[in-house]
């Protein structure tokens, strides 16, 4: 069992990330987590949905109702609730936590696409629907075991990792320069942040999380090029003398940051 398997990933930027895969004993852990957790939902529902099917099941009996079919109706529907409790709760946590759940928050795992982006609705959804399948006969833990990344069905159908979390010196790699948070006041009368997506702000976030880690020479040809697709993304002209990539780079990261605590009040 490979638990400390990493990978290397190519952004749609050219901007290469490392992650170190979660391997079988984290994700089991956080799956177990996670089913405790889904069982007390379930066991919550069908204990509600129990008492409603008796309390409807005699209104009909004293209103002289032929009610020979509401048991297989309502053994029905509470199947299908069912179901869409056990994959909603895995898509739902995994879109608003960004890749992750209640057991994966606990265990330090989260789900990403495989070129290092957020997962979004289209990926969880699939893992989730496919998550029996893979329960089934522990076929996911197979793969997982012989996957050289790691992936389980799930994983293949929406093109995603499950990673272990990198937070590390959160607060030493995100340091803004001074000189860039005078650009980030000056950046939204020079150029249109409302061009920004989430992804590409993700982007520029791994980057400055993980540039201290990175070669001089790969670090500086990273950031010269994700600060020219930067650039005209938000349709600026031209880099402010003397400014340097990395710099530029932390401006848009604290510009953006500015914005979305505004709540983008700005946009038109």
């Amino acid at each position: 069992m490979r638990f400390f398997n990493r990978v290397s990933l190519s952004t749609p930027e050219s901007i290469e990330l490392e992650f170190t895969l979660a391997g079988i004993g984290n994700r089991t852990l956080a799956l177990a987590i996670d089913y405790q957790i889904l069982g007390l939902l379930l066991v919550g529902f069908w204990v509600v949905w129990s008492v409603f099917s008796l309390g409807l099941m005699s209104y009909l009996s004293q209103a002289n109702f032929s009610y020979a079919s509401a048991p297989l109706w309502l053994l029905a529907i509470a199947l299908l609730i069912s179901f869409f409790l056990f994959t909603g709760y895995f898509a739902f946590f995994e879109v608003i936590w960004q890749g992750q759940t209640p057991g994966k928050r606990m265990t330090k795992i989260r789900v990403i696409r495989d070129d290092g982006r957020p997962i979004g609705l289209a990926q969880a959804a699939m893992r989730a629907l496919l998550r029996p399948l893979d329960d089934l006969f522990f076929i996911g833990v197979f793969f997982i075991l012989l996957g050289k990344q790691e992936k389980r069905l799930g994983d293949w159908a929406a093109g995603t990792l499950v990673v272990q979390e990198q937070r590390g010196d959160r607060k030493a790699t995100l340091t803004i320069s001074d000189p860039a948070k005078q650009l980030a006041i000056d950046l939204p009368k020079l150029a249109d942040l409302n061009q920004l997506l989430p992804d590409d702000f993700a982007v520029v976030r791994a980057y400055l999380q993980r540039r201290r880690t990175m070669e001089t020479q790969a670090k500086n040809d990273l950031s010269m090029n994700l600060a020219r697709q930067l650039r005209t993304v938000i349709a600026l002209e031209t880099i402010p003398p003397n400014t340097t990539p990395d710099q530029f780079l932390e401006a848009v990261y604290e510009a953006y940051q500015q914005m979305a605590g505004r709540g983008f009040s700005d946009r038109g």
